[in-house]
């Protein structure tokens, strides 16, 4: 036989020690009420807020509210609910979201670095296979025994010196008439610089 079901409200509620009363709609006395008592469905027990339950005798004799149910749960639901994790038990799941945190960095580091190592070692490759298929530079052609080797031009400055007295050859006169503005070495402007001193051969 079905035992009777009551529905009533939790009139008050102690959450430090875990137990309070409940009250029925039709009226009555306070009926005590464990936290063992209440669904298993992750809500702390409320003080005002609505109830189903049954009554049984405690091991003292007493009446206290068994098998609660809140409205809209399932009436299957098993009525033991579980202690709150605390102290040691809520430190290990601490510990344990760490952890698991600390070996996800972890394997993100190590694929970054994988990537990374990959791609390091195709662009040395690369480079590598560049480097294997460049055309040998060619040799500098040989100066001629008539030719007056020229020196690199990029070893040539306009140092600011404009006048024939300090140049030191006709090929330095040449040179700076030729790269440097404001000379004064070609007074018939024929091109020719130092016709009197360094080119007197024309």
């Amino acid at each position: 036989m079905s035992q009777a079901r009551y529905t009533g409200k939790l009139k008050k509620w102690n959450p430090e020690r875990g137990f309070g009363f409940v009250v029925a709609d039709d009226g009555g006395q306070d009926i005590f009420v464990h936290i063992t008592a209440f669904p298993r469905d992750g809500l702390q027990p409320a003080e005002g807020e609505s109830l189903s339950f049954e009554v049984e005798p405690d091991r003292s004799g007493k009446r206290s509210a068994v098998r609660v149910h809140r409205p809209g749960s399932s009436p299957h639901e098993p009525a033991h609910r579980p202690k709150l994790a605390t102290g040691r038990s809520a430190r290990t799941s601490d510990k344990s979201s760490f952890a698991s945190t600390l070996i996800s960095l972890a394997l993100i580091v190590a694929v970054g670095w994988f990537a990374y190592s990959r791609y390091a070692n195709r662009v040395v490759q690369t480079e590598a296979a560049a480097q294997a298929v460049k055309p040998p530079t060619s040799a500098p052609a040989p100066v001629s025994l008539f030719e007056s080797p020229q020196p690199a031009p990029a070893s040539f400055t306009c140092d600011g010196r404009k006048y024939c007295s300090q140049m030191t050859s006709c090929e330095e006169a040449k040179r700076f008439l030729k790269n440097c503005p404001g000379m004064e070495m070609d007074g018939d402007n024929d091109g020719i610089p130092c016709e009197q001193q360094l080119c007197t051969g024309g």
